[in-house]
């Protein structure tokens, strides 16, 4: 297994354990766990929200004594709190189901913009973290973000922290948090934690025909998930890659994979191949947005990189996922940046290199994704305060 070191000096192992979708069965998750333990593997990240994870793994570490031999990274739904005291009171549940008096990394759940962190910061967070961290209950602080660079980069600068998380992969280069994001934060001396490196599958087994024939007739032979990784892992920026391992072969072929990675093994060859895949992967898409964000910003607080990147999902992968990146780029936020926002000034189409009609595209998205469940979430969000 090959190391990164984080913030503090600490050596992390570049492939993480991603234990949102853990099987089933205990005795299966338990021995996949382990496993990946026995093989080098020493960061697992759960989170509150994920259905029975962070008891399971409690239970895990706690049941083969590794508790000190590993990083636990869990995170706080800010959304459901509204007070000092919630935050004491889900976070010692935390503690209890994980079965420790300690978490190494915690995040802020989704953290999504400026005004969300005030909101924290309104009911006492940062002194919060300040005392659990001079008692030695939180190690290190970070967040986990879903959104574009330019707000990423703002959160960056909010706080003093410790580590950040982003969705990244040679699909997002260019949306989401992207290598911009990612270089700022490096810039920063901090570390980045990568999820989302197989794009939920799409750059496995959902890729296209032409996709898999540019990689089988590649000089190198990688599978896709492995040429997935090794384009992550060839970044010194980033500091480990999470996998939603739920079997014992996948586990096996990720710590191989991480075991032989290097920083700057990819070079130019490879890097035009890969740009082959992403453009075949395009071709399918609806709207042939690249994500550079010269659109950007809309006057109204459109997202449109990120309307665009989960419009183009619901094609290509499916309704769900992409309903869920689109409520969450705009809706669970205090200002919300829905398509629907738009007001057809025509300002983003003047600056757009790809020639895209934004606006018609803009009302397609709209009309996709802003039925009544979003609408409903909207009012939620707004009714609650839940971002």
């Amino acid at each position: 297994m090959n190391y990164r070191t984080d913030r503090h000096s600490n050596k992390i192992s570049i492939l993480g354990f991603g234990c949102m979708r853990l099987p089933a069965s205990k005795k299966e998750a338990e021995k996949e766990i382990m496993y990946a333990y026995e093989h080098g593997v020493n960061y697992f990240d759960t989170a509150y929200i994920y259905p029975g994870s962070e008891a399971t793994i409690g239970e895990i570490f706690s049941k083969n004594n590794i508790r000190d031999k590993i990083y636990i990274a869990t995170k706080l739904p800010h959304y459901l709190i509204k007070n000092k005291e919630g935050l004491d009171k889900l976070f010692n549940e935390e503690l209890k189901r994980l079965k420790t008096d300690y978490i190494d990394y915690y995040l802020m759940h989704m953290l999504t913009d400026v005004d969300t962190w005030e909101r924290l910061k309104s009911i006492g967070i940062e002194e919060w973290i300040a005392e659990k961290m001079k008692k030695g209950q939180i190690r290190q602080i970070g967040f986990s973000y879903h959104g574009n660079s330019d707000m990423y980069c703002k959160l960056l600068d909010c706080y003093d922290w410790d580590f950040s998380m982003i969705q990244y992969n040679y699909m997002d280069e260019n949306t989401q948090a992207g290598r911009k994001g990612l270089h700022y934060a490096a810039s920063k001396g901090l570390p980045v934690f990568i999820m989302e490196p197989l794009r939920g599958g799409k750059l496995v087994d959902k890729l296209p025909q032409e996709a898999k024939k540019i990689f089988a007739g590649y000089k190198t032979k990688y599978t896709p998930a492995q040429w997935a990784f090794r384009w992550l892992w060839n970044q010194p920026e980033v500091t480990c890659v999470l996998s939603g391992m739920n079997s014992s072969e996948m586990v096996a072929d990720n710590i191989n994979t991480a075991s032989t990675a290097e920083v700057g093994e990819l070079g130019d060859d490879e890097e035009k191949m890969l740009r082959c895949v992403v453009k075949a992967i395009n071709s399918k898409m609806k709207v042939g947005c690249t994500g550079c964000g010269y659109c950007m910003p809309c006057p109204k607080n459109v997202d449109i990189p990120g309307s665009f990147g989960a419009y183009n999902r619901r094609f290509s992968e499916g309704k769900f996922w992409a309903f869920v990146e689109y409520t969450m780029c705009t809706a669970l936020r205090k200002n919300a940046s829905a398509a629907s926002n738009c007001i057809g000034c025509g300002k983003c189409e003047k600056h757009c290199p790809q020639g895209i009609e934004i606006r018609k595209e803009l009302s397609n998205t709209a009309k996709t994704f802003e039925g009544p469940l979003y609408k409903l979430v909207s009012k939620l969000n707004k009714m609650f305060k839940l971002f």
